[in-house]
């Protein structure tokens, strides 16, 4: 999945020039994760509430109020937004996303064209969004755990049993991460399962593969063999 297609568009953006005391107002109206802050229309900044929080004063009197206030209104963005700011492409896709995220602790990074314009802001919560999206949880199905053996055809051995049971398939996920030598975990979901064939779909699929667990949503029902 591409980025593009996760992204939020409506971005709002700061001048350089702007004050801090506009900055905060834009995010008690709005929340957004970032505002990039832009000089001469490219990217040279972003503003969080972080920056916001760490420039503002933690203990106010009375009589500094008005001194707050006079520098609020004169203090600007560009004095307090973090620099180099980290980016992703457009043409990115979302794992590469959520990898930068990780990697640099941040919880969204704006997204550019080749000529270095905003498109968009990708979020944590957006990747969560496409992760959801991805595995078909919405469906309220069953999600099957297995370890299988890592050759031609054995994911298609326990598909062909779900589908046998009038079952309709959602996701198949598969990973070798921390798999065993010559295995790898596959996580396949399916919805439209009759539950009361749920013991014999089991036996079966127990008798050609290596169970991990199964969790039924719709029945709040988690079984762990392993």
């Amino acid at each position: 999945m591409l980025v593009r297609d996760w992204m939020s568009t409506d971005v709002i953006t700061l001048d350089v020039a702007d004050t801090m005391q506009h900055a905060i107002n834009v995010f008690m109206e709005h929340r957004p994760p970032m505002m990039p802050v832009l000089e001469d229309g490219k990217l040279v900044g972003v503003i969080t509430d972080r920056d916001l929080r760490r420039a503002s004063p933690s203990d106010v009197t009375v009589l500094d109020m008005q001194h707050i206030l006079y520098n609020l209104a004169r203090l600007e963005v560009g004095a307090i937004m973090t620099r180099y700011p980290s980016t992703i492409s457009i043409q990115a896709t979302t794992d590469e996303a959520a990898d930068l995220l990780m990697t640099k602790r941040i919880s969204s990074a704006p997204v550019l064209d080749d000529q270095g314009n905003i498109l968009g802001i990708i979020s944590k919560n957006d990747l969560f969004k496409a992760m959801i999206m991805l595995t078909g949880l919405r469906h309220r199905g069953v999600q099957f755990g297995f370890i299988l053996d890592d050759k031609p055809g054995s994911i298609k051995e326990v598909t062909d049993i779900i589908r046998s049971h009038g079952a309709r398939l959602v996701s198949i996920l598969s990973t070798h991460e921390k798999a065993p030598e010559n295995s790898r975990f596959v996580y396949v979901r399916a919805f439209n399962i009759d539950r009361e064939d749920m013991p014999n779909l089991m036996k079966e699929l127990g008798a050609k593969a290596k169970l991990l667990y199964m969790v039924d949503h719709k029945e709040e029902r988690r079984e762990i063999y392993t």
